[in-house]
């Protein structure tokens, strides 16, 4: 299963374009930053397959999203044709993480197994929970995801290099994706823009719909005690 996020180790993610703004060929772009300027704070993006290849002027951050120039994009049409393309930079062009903290991206796809060998799933998200965070499993089709705190007792080995981590669930907590909690439906309720009605609100709602929960890949990591 593709884990987005994780497919290209030596990019990542840092946001994708929602939609259009206004008639000169500015776009909403919904940042997976830990600040929502950073989309360009790392240098010149590109799409997922490396094709294109954009400078972001920020213009303005309003309601979580980053409205921005595209160079070489003019009008709104050509705003409009680039809807839902995410934007890459490089792995190494991101400040290395401080000791025991990782980034999301490099969690992302991470094989998860018990201290013994047995295989459990895949980390499908990193999910925030008040104080701390949750490594979401992904134990296969059919299979309810696996909760599990990031902490040094539930996660006691994190190893980037070998693609794995070990885990040692203090209790199975089992949830259908999307369950998020308290925390996330108000996260996401939040996040209403209050736009002039041309248009953009539609194409927030509709963008969030379908990526409204993606981690934020940039984010940094590490279990607490």
């Amino acid at each position: 299963m593709r884990i987005q996020g994780a497919a290209d180790r030596a990019r990542v993610c840092v946001g994708a374009i929602a939609g259009a703004q206004g008639i000169h060929g500015a776009v909403r772009i919904k940042p997976f930053t830990d600040r929502p300027e950073d989309v360009a704070a790392y240098g010149p993006v590109s799409d997922e397959a490396g094709g294109r290849r954009f400078v972001i002027d920020v213009r303005e951050v309003r309601g979580g999203m980053v409205v921005a120039a595209l160079d070489g994009v003019d009008d709104r049409n050509a705003a409009e044709a680039l809807k839902g393309l995410r934007l890459y930079v490089a792995r190494d062009a991101l400040p290395a993480p401080d000791e025991d903290e990782y980034y999301h991206a490099d969690l992302l796809g991470l094989a998860a197994g018990l201290a013994d060998g047995t295989q459990v799933g895949t980390v499908r998200a990193i999910l925030p929970a008040g104080a701390t965070e949750v490594l979401e499993i992904d134990r296969g089709p059919g299979v309810p995801t696996l909760l599990v705190p990031f902490t040094r007792a539930a996660v006691p080995e994190v190893n980037i290099a070998a693609g794995r981590i070990v885990i040692d669930p203090p209790g199975e907590t089992e949830t259908a994706r999307g369950a998020r909690g308290d925390d996330a439906a108000e996260a996401e309720a939040g996040a209403e823009d209050d736009e002039d009605d041309d248009g953009e609100d539609d194409d927030e709602e509709e963008y969030d719909e379908e990526y409204g929960d993606e981690t934020n890949e940039t984010e940094e990591s590490g279990p607490n005690q």
